[in-house]
């Protein structure tokens, strides 16, 4: 599914309004308007040049802004090569009392992971999350986000898809670890979690290097797999709440 096949970014358009159309044919943009009158008109005739505009231009902060916050995975498709998949390690769960001890960051098929005390800087999470157009986390919005905001003292506006409530419109819950079983996303060092991230940190600040390569390794998956699981979930979104009600393939 595709931001043009997504009619509720208008305004006075809802899901059943939506759907209404699908199942008439119309799906996408370009016909949108044919079945519309009056004020919903006037509005969706005004939003769409712009619509189409910060399509072409790839501004996904303009429809981020338009879209529901639950319909926001919609985004995913028309960006996901600029879509920047990550995730951090920490010492502890405050950010005022732990620190962040490595990030991945997943875009375009290369994998970059950010270590404390070497490469883990203000400058280098910029560049990173800044050039990207969609970011996907999972619980990042409660977590991964607000942490590194916190401890690099920069604000994070780069629109960003948190997995985990997608996930759980599909029935898809508990944590990170368990989702990807029930998706069968493979992973090496399955017995690591949390916990034993933090253990690795301590013993890499001990001197043990293998104890880092492991942590970096372990902290590369979460932020690679986040694409596998992304392309999953925005199939069966797509079939859930789009494919099964449109008269012909958009």
């Amino acid at each position: 599914m595709r931001l043009q096949n997504t009619f509720l970014l208008f305004p006075g358009i809802g899901e059943k309004t939506e759907t209404r159309l699908w199942k008439k044919g119309i799906n996408t943009w370009n016909g949108l308007t044919s079945e519309l009158s009056g004020k919903r008109l006037s509005k969706v005739e005004s939003l769409l040049p712009k619509a189409r505009k910060n399509l072409e231009v790839g501004n996904t902060h303009f429809f981020d802004s338009q879209l529901p916050g639950s319909e926001n995975w919609r985004l995913y498709r028309d960006f996901d090569d600029t879509t920047c998949f990550f995730d951090i390690e920490t010492t502890g769960l405050s950010p005022e009392n732990s620190v962040v001890t490595t990030a991945s960051f997943h875009k375009a098929g290369e994998t970059t992971t950010l270590v404390r005390d070497r490469d883990l800087t203000e400058e280098n999470i910029r560049k990173q999350v800044f050039d990207s157009d969609l970011l996907v986390t999972f619980n990042g919005k409660r977590f991964d986000v607000p942490f590194l905001e916190k401890r690099f003292d920069i604000d994070i506006s780069t629109p960003h898809l948190d997995l985990m409530y997608p996930c759980r419109s599909l029935d898809l819950t508990g944590g990170l670890k368990k989702i990807e079983k029930e998706l069968d996303v493979t992973r090496e060092l399955e017995d690591l979690d949390g916990r034993e991230a933090i253990r690795l940190w301590k013993q890499y600040q001990r001197g043990n290097q293998q104890a880092l390569e492991k942590l970096v390794k372990y902290n590369r998956y979460d932020a690679v797999n986040l694409k596998e699981i992304t392309e999953d979930i925005h199939q069966r979104l797509d079939r859930k709440r789009y494919r099964k009600h449109i008269s012909t393939d958009a």
